[in-house]
């Protein structure tokens, strides 16, 4: 641990207000909660209501799809340092493809890749460049909402699997100050603030700044792990118009590679991972530098519409040296790399809401028309003599993209006595200018229509049944090749487009914090891009899929003091359309199984009131290694714990102390022929202070 720190951690205690000793009374608890309960309400693990699933204030429980929400208190008490991890106890969201690699929140929902189409934010896609990828901090958001199978209906362009929409931090109407220090495993370093409340005495505005520092490091050498974020808010809330202002801007350094050799497709040793870890620890670097700067407006015009309007520009930089080994003979020679890749987005949605009753039916109607502008170029060169060569070396184009859509979408929340209908429709069209590396330009003109139509029947005992139908429809940015060989088959990719039958069912009682929900689910895509490394290089091609299977979720909080989630996932992913040798056979890193269990109890009474004991349990299945199905993934199971304390003498206090992979579990996993390592356990220790 370092010195320094625990240094920090004594003085903030010591800083607190000092008690008498022999004070006869224990001061009066105080409850401070980080979440602003403004676009999703909460409590404990369970959601109430949100507008992250249908972009209208509707109880999770009477949505008519798998939806799953990662509350603030879900955040807190597991503590994840990346999206990944907090995606770790969620049915059928599959964060373990890659391994230990925290330069990307690479995450699969039901099976199908989700990080290029499926990343939102309150609301608006974040666009994913092939490496320049928008990161998340954890401690930057008060909830996470996973939302299964298409939704390209309301929110446009993404992918079949689903979306994980990030709700950022907001302005708290009530004073609200934290301050926390971290440390834990491979020197790591933390300090986070996070302060909210209105701007004075009865003011109509309101702010918040939240923002951490971390130097770190990690098993890898040369592999660190650091981080600014700073992340101010301000809102404004009249009664009639409500103004919330959002903006980023963040600093990271990764190491470059986090990979080990493992033999190249058709050698031999193929699908075995090695001990010989493929980054140069004196060039291992992969920097991020990320701004988003954006707003939300509503104007209510009377009791029945509301206009809004929601705007968001961001753009990431990368810088990114990496290296590794190819064979040479019966030796290994080293290569090293340079990339750098950029993208610029621009996100505009419109729309008006409106509630009205046709007879018996009730409506609750959402038009609107919504624009994305995205910019994409990359520069790189390889290196076959050092990594000084490499790094003094001028770069090359690598290509460019240039995407613009626009897109007219309505959706109507109809109800009638105990039943209920979705139904929405949406047009999208997009054009795509793309720049090859030799500087030759082509444009691809893409048109697609989308649709949900579900329906439901909700018991007065809190059951809810429903059967849906929806569809997706999501250009590409990148290239793909037809035959990953040759290299002349390299063109835009098609848009990818998709079709789900979903049924399930759900059950929130009234007067219980309590969610269970099953669904079982069948999805065709059509062009999904997926990564072959088959030749060698990363490259990416399209192919035809079935996604079928069935989720199991609960989530629950009780008065006595526990708190649970669990989670079981089966599914199968199929090739349909690919290359030979892989038609019928399974899409490589799905998992047919997964299982999870989270549970957490605080003492109520007694000596150790204020101490929180939780334990967690992840189960990941088999799954194949590549899309010949040649290699075999093994099952694994990961154990966390955490255990808590908040000092009834000091209000507001908090200890912490999580441990993640508590049994040192390390297997390969590997994903399209390449082979990545799962990362040893790893602690985190925490003192803040809330008041």
């Amino acid at each position: 641990m370092h010195r320094p720190l625990i240094a920090c951690l004594l003085a903030g205690v010591a800083a607190l207000p000092a008690m008498a000793q022999d004070a006869p009374y224990v001061l009066s608890e105080i409850t401070l909660e980080a979440e602003s309960d403004t676009t999703l309400v909460q409590d404990g693990y369970v959601p109430g209501i949100s507008r992250t699933a249908t972009k209208l204030d509707t109880p999770v429980g009477k949505i008519p799809q798998a939806v799953t929400i990662i509350t603030q208190d879900q955040i807190e008490d597991q503590a994840p340092r990346t999206l990944n991890e907090a995606l770790g106890y969620t049915a059928a969201a599959n964060p373990n493809n890659y391994g230990f690699d925290t330069r990307f929140d690479a995450f699969f929902l039901r099976g199908l890749p989700a990080y290029y189409n499926g990343y939102f934010r309150d609301g608006l896609r974040q666009y994913n460049a092939p490496t320049a990828w928008f990161k998340s901090e954890p401690y930057g958001l008060e909830g996470v909402a996973v939302l299964k199978g298409p939704n390209s209906s309301l929110y446009g362009v993404s992918g079949p699997g689903g979306i994980v929409n990030l709700i950022t931090k907001r302005p708290k109407n009530e004073r609200y100050r934290e301050i926390e220090l971290t440390t834990g495993a491979n020197d790591r370093a933390q300090i986070a603030g996070d302060i909210s409340g209105p701007v004075s005495e009865g003011s109509e505005f309101s702010y918040r700044l939240t923002g951490l520092a971390r130097k770190a490091n990690s098993d890898l050498p040369g592999y660190a792990d650091d981080k600014t974020y700073f992340a101010p808010a301000l809102s404004w809330d009249n009664g009639v118009t409500r103004a919330t202002l959002l903006a980023e801007v963040s600093n990271s350094l990764t190491g470059g590679t986090a990979a080990f050799y493992s033999p190249p497709f058709g050698t031999p040793g193929y699908g075995k991972l090695t001990d010989l870890y493929e980054g140069d620890p004196d060039y291992n670097d992969f920097e991020q530098d990320q701004w988003r700067l954006g707003y939300e407006v509503e104007h209510d015009l009377n009791d029945s519409v509301t206009l809004r309007q929601s705007f968001r520009a961001a753009s990431v930089d990368i810088d990114l040296e990496y290296s590794g080994h190819y064979p040479v003979g019966a030796d290994l020679a080293r290569y090293w790399g340079h990339y750098k890749e950029n993208i610029d987005t621009l996100v505009l949605d419109n729309g008006l809401r409106w509630s009205v009753n046709t007879g018996p039916v009730s409506h609750e109607i959402l038009a609107g028309i919504d624009m994305t502008r995205a910019d994409y170029k990359s520069y790189r060169h390889d290196g076959f003599i050092s990594a000084s060569e490499t790094a003094a070396a001028a770069l090359s184009s690598n290509g460019a993209q240039e995407q613009r859509q626009k897109g007219v979408y309505l959706h109507d929340q109809m109800q009638w006595g105990n039943w209920q209908a979705f139904a929405s429709a949406r047009w999208d069209s997009v054009e795509t200018t793309t720049t090859a590396p030799d500087g030759s330009k082509s444009t691809q003109d893409d048109t697609g229509r989308s649709g949900r139509l579900a329906l439901s029947y909700d018991w007065t005992n809190g059951i809810m049944v429903y059967g849906s139908v929806s569809t997706s429809f999501a250009p590409n940015i990148g290239f793909v090749y037809d035959d990953p060989a040759d290299d002349s088959t390299q063109r835009a990719a098609r848009p990818t487009q998709s079709t789900q039958r979903e049924i399930g069912l759900k059950y929130a009682p009234e007067g219980t914090n309590l969610l269970l929900s099953a669904a079982v689910f069948d999805i065709d895509q059509r062009d999904g891009t997926v990564l072959d490394v088959s030749t060698g290089e990363n490259r990416q091609r399209q192919l035809d899929l079935n996604s079928r299977g069935f989720e199991l979720e609960a989530q629950a909080n009780w008065d006595n003091g526990w708190g649970v989630i669990a989670s079981y996932a089966h599914q199968r992913v199929k090739t349909e359309r690919g290359l030979p040798g892989t038609v019928g056979k399974e899409l490589s890193g799905v998992p047919n199984d997964t299982l999870s269990l989270w549970g957490k109890y605080d003492v109520q009474s007694g000596p150790a009131r204020g101490l929180g004991l939780a334990a967690g349990l992840r189960y990941v299945g088999e799954s194949y290694g590549d899309d010949a199905n040649a290699i075999t993934n093994d099952d694994r199971v990961f154990v966390d714990l955490g255990v808590s304390y908040q000092p009834a003498q000091l209000p507001g206090v908090e200890m912490q102390l999580n441990v993640k992979n508590v049994f040192d579990q390390q297997k390969q996993t590997c994903t399209a022929g390449y082979c990545y390592r799962d990362e040893g356990r790893t602690w985190t220790a925490s003192l803040s202070r809330r008041f």
